[in-house]
């Protein structure tokens, strides 16, 4: 019998991916949880945060044929592995190995315009008020939106703009 193992979406309890993931690992499954850079802004104080890509879900890898995949549901901070029935369903083959070749040096999930810029490259507003403007790419917010600083009014401007209003100087 040839191998068999796909990935499988565990729903968890409230903020307690990480919790799961390492008892799920602790018990000798491959889990996975993406997670990418988030700004987090209390108390008059911004930072920068690992938060999961997908609130209350993580991965779990594994051959429903031998694996003992019961023991999922009752792993501490999971609240179900997703079933339909009484069958796990797998997730579509590719999505997580398109996720992890998404991950930077430091495991974080890097969105789309994230890749596609580097900071202090010059970049076009194609729509907008802004429109037809030339800016410097500076990054992405967590809501993936593009931070630009524009040249307005003879002074340099940062601006948030939705990240496919921007593209590449033709």
């Amino acid at each position: 019998m040839h191998d068999t193992i796909q990935w499988y979406a565990v729903h968890t309890q409230p903020r307690r991916e990480e919790t799961a993931l390492q008892n799920l690992m602790r018990q000798g499954f491959t889990a996975f949880l993406p997670q990418y850079r988030k700004r987090r802004r209390h108390a008059r104080r911004t930072d920068w945060v690992r938060a999961p890509l997908f609130p209350r879900y993580l991965f779990v890898a594994m051959d429903i044929a031998r694996a003992r995949w019961r023991a999922v549901s009752s792993t501490f901070g999971v609240a179900h592995l997703v079933c339909h029935g009484e069958r796990p369903v797998s997730v579509p083959a590719g999505v997580v190995d398109d996720i992890r070749s998404r991950l930077d040096d430091n495991g974080l999930f890097q969105f789309a315009t994230a890749a596609m810029f580097r900071k202090g490259e010059v970049v076009q507003v194609t729509f907008g008020p802004f429109a037809d403007q030339l800016g410097l790419f500076e990054g992405v917010t967590d809501e993936d939106r593009v931070v630009l600083l524009l040249t307005l009014l003879g002074r340099q401007v940062r601006v948030k703009l939705p990240s496919e209003s921007v593209a590449p100087v033709a």
